[in-house]
Formats: C-alpha cells, structure tokens, sequence
C-alpha cells in the first residue's frame, strides 16, 4: 500500500494533458472542454503535435516543449504509445498520470507500469474515465457533468456507474470532495485511495464501488485503518452468480462469492448496501453523527397506516420495537390525554408505534416527542409525519427541531420522515437546516436507522475487547506436522478420519475415542476395549463420503455385532466402490448426548481472501439447511461469538423451555482454536467438522475431513489479515536479573495497558502524552491494543505482579508506520517504578530491529524538551534530535535505518 505521490493526482499545482483534441465526440476533446472550464487554479497545458490550439490555449507539439514540469499528465492517446509518453513525463520530473487509454494489452500496461516505476510516478487506470475534485476546480475525466462541491468521495470501478452516480446526485443537491474512477487498476487501486482519502480532513466520509478486490490484505488493511477515522459505504456489485460471472468478465478479476465479501465488509468496519439511494441515505445518515447505541426504536406517527409499515420493515431488517417506561406512560397520559387506542394511568397503555391523531398538533408532537426523548428504554425516535387537511406540516416540523434541540444535552437519536411531495418540501429544508436526518418515507428511514444499529455493531466489533480465551490451550505442532507430511509424502489429498481427529486432538478439541483396525477381528477387539456402543466405518483415502457407499453403521453393541457388520461393510463397499483401496475401519464411540445440537465447523481455501472459516448448523441436511456464517481468521472469543450470532440456529443455542442451554464458549473456543490451526498450517486446504456435538457440557467432535496440499502463498502471506507474528514472541533480563516475557500485544490486553496507566506517576503520563491524564478512555485502550500487524506493532513486557502473582504489563513500545511503510513513528511506556534498569533501551532495540525488518527507513518521534530521561535513551540508542519550530517546547528525534527485506 502506498499514498506516495497522490496528492499530485489530487491536489496538482499544473496538468498536461497529452493527447488533447478539437474534433467533437473524442476523449481528448471532452477532456480538454471539462479541465478548462472546471476553473483549475493553474497552468492547463494540452499536448498535440498535430493541433495549433485546443480549447482556446496554444498547444505544445511534445512533453519535451513544456514550458514548465506538470505535477499530472492526463494520457489520451493510443495503446502503443502510452508507456513512451510514461517515460517522458517521468524524465520531466511529473510524479502523476491519468492514463484514460482503453484497449491496452497486458503487456503494454506491464510497460507502461515499468516505465513509470523508476520515477516513482503514481497510475490511475489504464481505461480509467479520470479524477475530479470539485473543490479544487479540477476535472480531469471525460464525465458528462460537473459534479458539485461536497465533502464525501466516491471512488468506482466502472467508469459508467461513475457518470451514472455523479449525474444522479448533482440532481439531487448531493456534492462531492473527489470522484474517482480506477479503471483497469494497474497501479492506483481501492487500498492506496482508502489511505489516502483517510486522511484527507476535506472527506467525511467514503463510498466505494467495488466488482472485485485484487490485494486482500492490502485492502483489508487500509478499509479497517479508515473505518476506523470515517464512515466506509460500499456497493458491491455481484450478489447473484450471475452476476458474479459478469462482473469477473468485466473486470478480469476472479469471482468470489458474495458470502465471502460480507464477511471482509463486516470484518472490515465497511457498511455495506445495495443500491446507489441506499448509498447516499446511509452517508447521510451517519455524516449526522447520529449516536445510535441500539437497535430499539420508538415510532411516533399521526397516520396509524405509516406507523405499521415502519414496524414490519423494522422487524424485518432485525431491529425492535421499543418498550415504554412506567415513566413515559405517565408523561405521555399528561401531554396527550384520552387517546383512540391509547392511554392513560391506569387505563390501556399507549403502544408503540405512538399514534398520536391525524389532527395532530405542534404542541402534541412536541409533548409526546419530549416524553420520548427522556425515556432510556429506546435507542432512537423515528417521527412521522401524514399529510392532513387538519394540521400545519411545517409548523409541526419547527416544532420537532426545537424538541429536539431543547433536549441537545442529551444526544438522543431522532430521524424524521415526512411522507408526501409539496407538502414535505419545506418541512425536509427545516430538518436538513437543523442537521436532523429526514427521509421520503417510513421504510427509507427504518433503513437508515438500521444503518446506524449495523455501522454501530461493526465498529464494536473494530473497538470493543475481546474476552480472555477461555481456555490456555498448547497445541502439539509436532503431532499435525507429522500427519500433514506424512499425507503429502503419498501424495494424498485427504487424510482419513483417523488422521484427522489426530489433528484436531492435537489442538485441543474435544474427539470421541477412535481406533484404526485392519481386520473385522481387530475391529471387534478395539470395540471390546471402547465399551458402550460403537460407530464403525469403513476406512479408506479413496472415499470421502462413507456414507454413500454403505461405508457407516452405528450404535452396534457388542463386539459380535461390531465383527459381522463389519464383514457385511467390506461386501457392501466392494460392490459399490470397487476401485477404492480399503485400509480397513475406524471402530469409535458412539456419544450418547441426546439434547446435543449437530454443528459445523469448518474451512474453505478462498482464492481472493485465503482461508475462510464457516459455522452454522450440521448434520446431513447442512446443504439444504444453509444455515451457516462466514468469517476471515484470525479470531478471537468475541469476533467467534459474533460469527455464531449471525447464524438462525444461535438463538437455539441459548436454551428454550425446558431444553439447557448450550456452553457456547465451548463453541466459541472451538472455532479459535480451528482458526488457529488453519493460521499454523497453510498446508490445511479444506476441512469441516460435522457433526459438532454441542450441549451444555461442551463439545464433541463426531467426524471430521480435512485436505491438505502445498499452498500456493506460503505462510501468513495467503492470509487476508496479518495473524499474531509469534515469532516475536521473546525473554528478556533487566539489570536487577528480573526477566520478562516479551510478545505483541493482543486486543485482550486492553486491561493490561489500564493497569500500566494507573500505576504512572503524574508527571510521567504528562510526559508520555503531552498533557495531564488520569486514566486512558476505552476507544483510546482499544486503540492501542486492536492494532493491525501489518502497519503498527505494538511490544509488552509482561510478568508476574509481586503482590498478587497476576501478570501484568510492565512497558509497552510501539511503532505506526506510513501507508508507503517508509517511516514510522514511536512511542514507548514503563512503569515509573521501572525506571533506571534498562526496560525501555531493551524495548526500544526491539522495536528498531522489529522495523528495520520490516525495510521501514526511519523511525520518528515528538518529547517534550524537559524529558531529559527519554532525549537521553534516544542519543544512546542513535537518534538525532531537530527543534520543532511549530511547538517550540517539542523535539523531534529520528534515526536512519538501513531496512531490510519486509517481512
């Protein structure tokens, strides 16, 4: 990922545009047209050898004959000479292109792309329609329309659905601070421009159209890091097979499925909807910032018949009705009086949706949202408003805007929708004057609250801690190793049964007693040690599903019966599948659970996003249940928890009359310690385990399968999100010969890092943080300790507390790089007990050394010029210090790094 040079594609102080045309109809010519009349800040200077003025402006024959060197080169020409243009632009000094040239082969944009390289010159496109930033009178596109000024970037993959969308929202009022069309992707892609529009204080928020991803991890990463400062909104084209397939035509990029992107999206942060209203509503929405904590919402209404829709498309989207307080009832029996339908103390209760009359008055919206507003039982209040002969629409509008900044203190969530054309118009200019959400109808609103209930969920799951695992689980590495090698050493895809509860053994999940027997004898023998029923099937490489063949029976009960059926499987098996090379069977116990749930578990290799976890309900109708949800690795006990969550079975799960509840951390714990073993061996290609027994003592595995083969990205590079680097996992001694586990942080140490703040003196968090401080906020927590590896790395030291025996953090150092990952800035912590005995000198090398691997050049960072102790470690370690003219009490410390290969 890198950001290196876009604000000369974004912000260009003089555009050449190679290729510019008089004749009508042509890129070049519709180019020219939009970038002269944009009213650009600055030279515009078109290049034709053959044309003696464009727009106006005298041409310039070459790039050589510039008068001055362009920030942008904007290419319309042919395919052929694309890369020589490339190339002249680059010895000029240009360090971006627009290259709007369709038709290009892959071998012309490999040239193209290893011309600029060198220069260091920044791509979009080829086949790219151009970028426009309305606040900067720059349109460098071949676009139909000027799109207004605003302050949300649309960055699309197809240069039609661009046209389309700007064309659509300039009719609409809606503006843009840039729009972006990446064309064919060779250089610029969605990773560089969600870095980059990240940081941009001129965006609010970022609206992606996406066909397909190319770089997983590049853009999982650069999604989660803007996700995280601004509202992401994706469309992603596809939904359907069909449409899949047409998008992989289009784009050239493989097909994924659409389960899989929900699942990126949702790991991501990323609001994902359908449509390009959907699209704007929800930007608009959050743009409010609007504090949804819930999915509880109070409808106020004068029309019975908007309220009841409301409702069924609030319960369908999975939100819910909101209970009313004791509280509420009263003040609203008060306000109201007797009502049709409603009530008063001790009468009928008021219901919601709140239907308050079609004779509804300013006062009665006012008394009855008031009461509403005070009541913590909902998360949000949606008010609607019917047109009627027998009230003021837009004195009841004013009325709603002063209720809800009269109770502005509070932050209470309120969303309007005034149904209706003319007779809203003026009601919908109050609210968006007054920053309150308004929509045309009630559905269109319960949407965009729901909006806000899932962009809620997505950033908890971004920022809330994750529990402990619930279990301190050692898996035997060696155990797998040797059953993975052994498979692939006879070139076998699948490893048996038997082999396969080994590894799953190996990594502590729960499998009945199993043994192999080569012989009907033997297998009877293996029954007599197991007792109790038995399972027998049929053992064999060559089959993957025993059942099919007659290759299964259960619930044998004797030794006897266990040898005969066995006898009468191999005649069974040899009939119907006789090419297969029988081993022999696997003689296991049969668990007797009878409340258990059937359960999958299991993995899929991805070809886009790696390794793909799935759960839902087993059993052998799990495809024509469908019930499952996906989710990247790797987990923790929350993001597991929330995977299950999405499934219809969960709320089985949690008990129902008489029937126990399942140990869903047991569940949970499962699905950790699967992605775990997927995330250590990339030889794992696939495997399910089903079914899962589960029930309120735990789990079982029951049967499992697993396929192995050589990855096709080695290690944690074919995962979509950097896994915890193990590796850095170290021991380190202090000068009183205390020592200390050295490890990246987790996102469950955020009570760990509390812990290190409350024990700081003062003065010493003053210096850390630049101001006075008494305890860390939890965003401010979970921002530190939910880090994505592969652009920040944060290093504890741990041990044991000497009054309690706990562990705690001793100190903590950190480094986040740039985008470019060229430089990186440090910040580094010990408890004020610790000072003097050399903990943050042994952190700091090993975060200096962690960089240089990396291939980081530089490493930075602000004190505070009356911390001696820190300027000190820094001259030791090699750090040069600079003033900082800017705040004079700060000093810059950097130090050159010779880097490496990046990890």
């Amino acid at each position: 990922m890198t950001v290196r040079n876009l604000d000369k594609l974004f912000k260009p102080a003089s555009i050449a545009l190679i290729g510019a045309s008089r004749k009508p109809g042509t890129v070049g010519a519709v180019v020219a047209r939009n970038l002269f009349q944009a009213g650009f800040d600055g030279p515009v200077m078109p290049v034709n050898p053959t044309e003696r003025a464009v727009e106006g402006v005298l041409t310039y024959k070459t790039v050589d004959s510039l008068p001055i060197t362009p920030d942008l080169g904007v290419i319309c020409t042919a395919p052929d000479t694309v890369a020589a243009t490339i190339d002249a632009l680059g010895k000029r000094g240009t360090k971006a292109a627009i290259v709007m040239t369709k038709g290009m082969s892959a071998d012309q944009t490999q040239a193209m792309l290893d011309t600029a390289k060198p220069y260091l010159m920044r791509v979009l496109g080829p086949n790219s329609l151009g970028a426009m930033v309305p606040g900067r009178g720059m349109n460098a596109s071949f676009a139909p329309v000027a799109p207004r000024k605003g302050d949300v970037a649309l960055v699309a993959q197809s240069s039609m659905v661009l046209t389309s969308v700007a064309d659509w929202a300039t009719s609409r009022g809606i503006g843009f601070s840039h729009l972006v069309s990446l064309g064919d992707r060779g250089d610029v892609d969605f990773g560089d421009l969600l870095d980059y529009l990240a940081s941009d204080v001129t965006v609010r928020a970022i609206l992606l159209y996406i066909e397909s991803i190319t770089q997983a991890r590049k853009f999982m990463s650069a999604a989660r890091s803007a996700s995280r400062q601004k509202p992401v909104i994706v469309i992603k084209a596809g939904r359907s097979d069909e449409a899949q397939e047409a998008a992989a035509s289009h784009t050239g990029a493989l097909a994924v499925s659409d389960a899989v992107y929900d699942a990126v999206f949702r790991r991501a942060g990323v609001l994902r909807v359908n449509d390009l209203a959907e699209l704007f509503d929800a930007a608009g929405t959050l743009g409010t910032g609007v504090p949804i904590t819930g999915d509880r919402l109070a409808i106020l209404t004068n029309g019975g018949g908007m309220g009841v829709m409301a409702t069924d498309k609030l319960i369908q989207a999975g939100g819910r009705l909101a209970a009313m307080a004791d509280e509420t009832q009263e003040a609203l029996a008060k306000a109201l009086g007797p009502q049709p339908g409603g009530g008063q103390p001790g009468g009928t209760p008021f219901r919601n949706p709140l239907r308050i009359g079609a004779d509804a008055t300013p006062k009665r919206y006012a008394e009855a949202l008031n009461a509403l507003m005070q009541d913590t039982g909902n998360d949000a209040v949606l008010v609607l408003h019917c047109p009627s002969a027998l009230t003021d629409s837009e004195a009841i509008a004013q009325a709603v805007a002063e209720t809800v900044q009269a109770n502005k203190a509070r932050r209470h969530p309120v969303l309007t929708s005034w149904i209706g054309d003319q007779s809203a118009v003026e009601a919908r200019k109050l609210f968006a004057e007054a920053r309150i959400p308004t929509y045309s109808g009630p559905s269109d609103a319960v949407r965009a609250f729901m909006h806000l209930v899932r962009y809620r969920r997505s950033q908890q799951l971004l920022m809330e801690t994750p529990p402990s695992v619930a279990e301190d689980f050692q898996p035997d590495e060696i155990t797998v190793k040797k059953v993975i090698s052994r498979a692939m050493a006879e070139k076998r895809e699948w490893l048996s049964e038997y082999e396969a509860k080994r590894v799953l053994a190996a990594y502590g999940i729960p499998v009945v007693d199993t043994r192999v027997a080569q012989t009907p004898e033997e297998a009877a023998a293996a029954a007599r040690v197991i007792g109790g029923p038995i399972a027998l099937k049929i053992l064999s490489h060559d089959i993957t599903h025993k059942s099919d063949v007659g290759g299964v029976a259960l619930g044998l009960t004797s030794p006897e019966d266990v040898k005969a059926e066995a006898e009468a499987m191999l005649a069974r098996v040899a009939e119907l599948a006789p090419e297969a090379k029988i081993e022999g069977f696997t003689v296991q116990e049969m668990a007797v659970r009878p409340d258990a749930y059937e359960l999958i578990v299991g993995m899929t290799e991805n070809e886009m996003f790696g390794p793909v976890l799935l759960f839902g309900e087993g059993g052998i109708g799990v495809e024509v249940v469908e019930d499952y949800a996906l989710a990247l690795p790797p987990l923790n006990m929350k993001l597991a928890a929330e995977q299950m969550s999405r499934t219809r079975i969960h709320r089985q799960l949690q008990g129902y009359r008489s029937r126990a509840a399942v140990d869903l951390d047991a569940v949970a714990l499962t699905l950790n310690k699967v992605s775990q073993l997927v995330v250590d061996f990339p030889e794992i290609a696939e495997m399910d385990i089903n079914p899962l027994l589960a029930d309120a003592d735990g789990v079982t595995a029951l049967d499992a399968r697993i396929k192995v083969g050589v990855p096709a990205l080695a290690g944690a590079a074919r995962l979509a999100i950097r896994p915890y680097p193990k590796s850095l996992e170290d021991r380190i001694t202090i000068k009183d010969g205390r020592q200390f586990f050295v490890r990246p942080i987790l996102p469950e140490d955020e009570p760990l890092v509390h812990h290190l703040v409350e024990n700081q003196t003062a003065e010493d968090l003053r210096l850390r943080f630049f101001a006075p401080l008494k305890r860390l906020s939890h965003q401010a927590a979970a921002r530190l300790t939910q880090i994505d590896y592969d652009r920040e790395m944060g290093l504890i030291a741990v041990g044991p507390d000497p009054q309690t025996g706990d562990t705690i953090m001793y100190g903590v150092v950190r480094i986040t790089a740039d985008p470019d990952n060229r430089r990186a800035e440090y910040a580094v912590m010990v408890r004020s007990d610790m000072k003097g005995q050399g903990l943050g000198y042994i952190m700091m090398n090993k975060i200096l050394d962690y960089a240089r691997s990396r291939g980081i050049k530089e490493v930075y960072g602000e004190v505070l010029r009356e911390n001696t102790n820190m300027l000190n470690m820094c001259r030791a370690l090699g750090f040069v210090r600079k003033e900082n003219l800017d705040e004079p009490g700060v000093v810059e410390v950097r130090i050159e790094l010779g880097g490496g290969l990046a990890a």
